[in-house]
């Protein structure tokens, strides 16, 4: 996915969810759209250096969208982390088109937004479905993933997430019919290199995942890759496959790796 030029600037503040104040390097102070309704949590830290993507549409509010953050790391290094959860469903359909989810290749259409009906009454609605007349059927639902805590491990959800314990219930059951459910997380930040459930800030949601694999849900996560040009962040795509750790926790060590 390519992304228009991007203005680099320095986070002040994010707030009311959807805004953010941003001192460009010009001097400018603007307020950009926050594409993310989520907590944020690990990456709203100001203070950072962040990207921005303009926009000339005279029909917006704001002129201004925040793309990307460079977060703090060991030893001085920074990591970037995209905060547009509005862009991970095109790069991992990019992805799936482009044969790059070794799993999900060989299926001759991908419908987006797919309607789930089971047992005759509409469940939800999940990323994608896959068809082939010889594959048959497979439904995918994604997530964001950028929750990079202290013990240098990602995890998943930032906070309590009853929609997407819902979606888990939805694989759920079409792996109980026959079909096939895969949750794949997108890992959105470089310095996550493998993802956990959150149990730490969602208990549910963590036991729902470790109870859905053992259902025959398939999990995958894979993480991403930036793409540079002339000195700023110019395309995103999906990066190298990670390990899902079910067992681990936060306080915990030991780790069962899918």
């Amino acid at each position: 996915m390519d992304y228009p030029e991007l203005v680099p600037g320095t986070l002040r503040r994010r707030y009311k969810r959807f805004l953010a104040d941003v001192r460009l390097d010009d001097g400018r102070e603007v307020t950009a759209h926050c594409p993310n309704t989520g907590s944020m949590r690990a990456v709203n830290v100001p203070g950072c250096r962040v990207w921005l993507a303009a926009s000339d549409n005279p029909a917006r509010k704001l002129a201004w969208t925040w793309e990307l953050i460079e977060l703090p790391q060991p030893g001085g290094r920074t990591a970037l982390a995209s905060v547009h959860t509005g862009r991970t469903n095109r790069i991992v359909e990019e992805a799936l088109h482009a044969s790059r989810v070794p799993a999900l290749t060989g299926y001759a259409s991908l419908a987006r937004e797919a309607r789930v009906v089971i047992d005759g009454r509409p469940a939800a609605r999940l990323d994608f479905r896959l068809e082939d007349p010889v594959q048959g059927t497979a439904f995918v639902e994604v997530k964001q993933v950028t929750l990079l805590e202290a013990d240098g491990h990602g995890y998943f959800p930032d906070a309590v997430s009853e929609r997407g314990r819902k979606h888990l219930e939805v694989l759920a059951g079409l792996a109980a019919r026959g079909q096939r459910a895969v949750l794949l997380f997108y890992v959105a930040h470089e310095g996550i290199h493998d993802v956990a459930p959150a149990a730490h800030l969602d208990p549910a949601y963590a036991e729902a995942l470790r109870r859905v694999a053992g259902q025959g849900v398939e999990l995958m996560a894979y993480g991403c890759q930036f793409h540079w040009q002339a000195g700023r962040p110019a395309a995103l795509s999906l990066g190298e496959a990670l390990p899902v750790c079910l067992a681990r926790s936060l306080a915990g060590s030991a780790q069962r790796s899918i």
